[in-house]
Formats: C-alpha cells, structure tokens, sequence
C-alpha cells in the first residue's frame, strides 16, 4: 500500500509539459509529447529507413496510380491529433492524409486516415500502448506497427475494431484502400 502511494505521488509531481517546451527544444532534437510528457527519438537505424523508404514508395505509387488525392508523409511531420490539445505532439514514420484541409505547413490538424510506425527497441511501449490509444480514440482509421526486431506487422483496424497481425513476407491488406495489400519484407 504505501508503494502505491509513493507511486501516486511520483506521478502527480511529474512536470507537464506543452507544446511550447516542443518548440523550444534545440534545432536537431526530435521528441513527442504525449499526455504532457516529452519522448526524445533516438536516430533511426539503417532498417528502420530502408523500411520507410519501401513503404512510403508503395504508398505513394499506389496512391498516384489510381489518381487519389490523398498524402502520404513520412516523418519528421507533426501530428497534432486534436487542434485544442497543447500536451500531445506526434511524429508517426509515415501518415497517410485523405481530408487535405488538416494540412497546412506546420503539419496535420486532426488525425491522419492511416498512421504507420515502425518501431525500435526503445519506442515498443510507446508504439505499442501508448500511442495505439492515442490513435485509436483520435479516429485514425488504420495504424500499422511494423516490428523489423520480430519481424511482424500488426494492424488495427480501429473503423472494425479489428487487430490482425502478418509476418514478414505475407501481403498485408491495406484496409482504407481496398484490393491494396503490401508484402514487408
């Protein structure tokens, strides 16, 4: 009981922080903030980037290839869920805009159709709890983890409240764009 207590109390007295401290941080340092607390984001590796790249040119390919309006963006690119909240700030590896009037030049007013991260060692709880529930009651339609370390790819179907996960080398479907699938690899 007094563990608990004393836990409560660490907690309460953590500082929170806005986006102001974001903006404040120096050029170079990248970090989310999510529910007040800051997240410095360590370089991605080599992988984590070739496997951006690849999804990103899939995306992108598909989506022009069907003559779509919608934006696919890789990071860095600010997400800010809602446009009230100043405690939460987010950088997914690629988003995938529909609605073009969230867009403007500081980043996405709103949540993206699709959000994938990909995630590293130090961001799997991020990516996995905190962020999915971020993602999910913000309305992102579709939020994909991709984990190179156990090469998996779980999808949430947050529309369907579905939850599905393929190995490396199985096509995913894409579920906003039906007929869609991509094959990591």
């Amino acid at each position: 009981m007094k563990w608990q207590v004393k836990q409560m109390m660490k907690e309460s007295e953590k500082k929170v922080y806005t986006m102001q401290d974001i903006y404040a941080l120096p050029d170079g340092k990248r970090a989310e903030l999510i529910d007040g607390q800051i997240y410095s984001m360590a370089p991605p590796s080599f992988t984590h980037q070739r496997i951006l790249n690849y999804l990103n040119n899939e995306i992108y390919n598909y989506i022009k290839s069907k003559d779509g309006t919608c934006e696919v963006i890789p990071a860095p690119f600010a997400v800010f869920l809602d446009g009230n909240d100043n405690k939460n700030y987010l950088e997914p590896d690629l988003s995938v805009i529909c609605d073009l009037s969230k867009l403007d030049e500081k980043g996405c007013h709103g949540a993206p159709d699709w959000v994938i991260e990909i995630v590293s060692p130090s961001s799997k709880p991020r990516d996995y709890i905190k962020k999915m529930l971020k993602y999910g009651t913000a309305n992102v339609r579709e939020y994909w983890i991709v984990d190179p370390e156990e090469k998996i790819v779980t999808v949430y179907g947050f529309e369907n409240e579905t939850m599905k996960q393929y190995p490396f080398g199985k096509a995913v479907p894409v579920g906003i764009y039906e007929g869609f699938s991509i094959n990591v690899s």
